[in-house]
């Protein structure tokens, strides 16, 4: 079942403070060689430590391919709908959430990592693009993306692909998780099924958990239009 995918680029940055609020994701392209960790790429920072980065959200990989659908969507727009726009440290063609599965495993140069979750899209997004409402859009249409953690530190580049070395058996896309998590937030059946994924990462299984026991969703407004309400 081995594949391999060719990664188009890859990026990092530290942060700055662009579009009102200090932020990392303006990210930059890197041609060399470097090191991979368990927090992620050397060079790379995150403006806000509690909802993005850790252990089991290193890597941010987002689909090249999304940004034709974007740019179609929002034609009226003067934005430049290109890579690495959401903030993704990978980019590729051919990877999708259809085709990516929680748990999937990828030796990449001497790295091994393994995805673990979806990207939970942020008013960030709204204020880089600007576009009111953009991270409920992408959200609600599961063009996400989806995080990583590493399995294996090691040195990395843009000349090495990703292979996917395993798969688990009962393994869900990433769509198929964003449905759910996002779709149909309080289907118990569903829950449990998604719960079962061992690949997880640790923050959204509270969630899950937290839904099954107070079937009530969690408050998303902060985190998709940055206001409580």
């Amino acid at each position: 079942m081995q594949k391999n995918y060719v990664l188009d680029n890859i990026y990092c940055s530290k942060v700055t403070e662009r579009y009102g609020m200090a932020t990392a994701i303006d990210k930059h392209c890197i041609s060399t060689r470097l090191y991979l960790s368990d927090e992620g790429l050397a060079g790379d920072e995150c403006a806000d430590k509690y909802h993005h980065g850790g252990l089991d959200r290193a890597l941010h990989q987002y689909p090249k391919e999304h940004y034709t659908y974007w740019q179609e969507k929002y034609a009226n727009t003067v934005a430049q709908w290109q890579a690495p726009g959401m903030g993704e440290n990978l980019s590729s063609v051919g990877m999708t959430e259809q085709n990516i599965f929680l748990g999937d495993c990828y030796q990449w140069g001497e790295a091994i990592i393994e995805v673990s979750q979806p990207r939970s899209p942020c008013y960030k997004l709204n204020k880089r693009w600007g576009i009111e409402a953009f991270s409920v859009v992408m959200q609600n249409m599961s063009r996400c993306g989806w995080l990583y953690r590493v399995i294996k530190p090691g040195m990395v580049s843009v000349n090495e692909p990703l292979v996917l070395l395993s798969r688990v058996d009962n393994a869900m896309s990433i769509s198929a998780v964003c449905q759910t998590f996002f779709g149909d937030p309080l289907n118990y059946t569903k829950l449990l099924v998604l719960k079962q994924q061992k690949a997880l990462s640790v923050s959204w299984q509270d969630k899950i958990e937290q839904r099954l026991v107070s079937n009530q969703v969690e408050n998303w407004n902060v985190r998709l239009l940055d206001t409580s309400s």
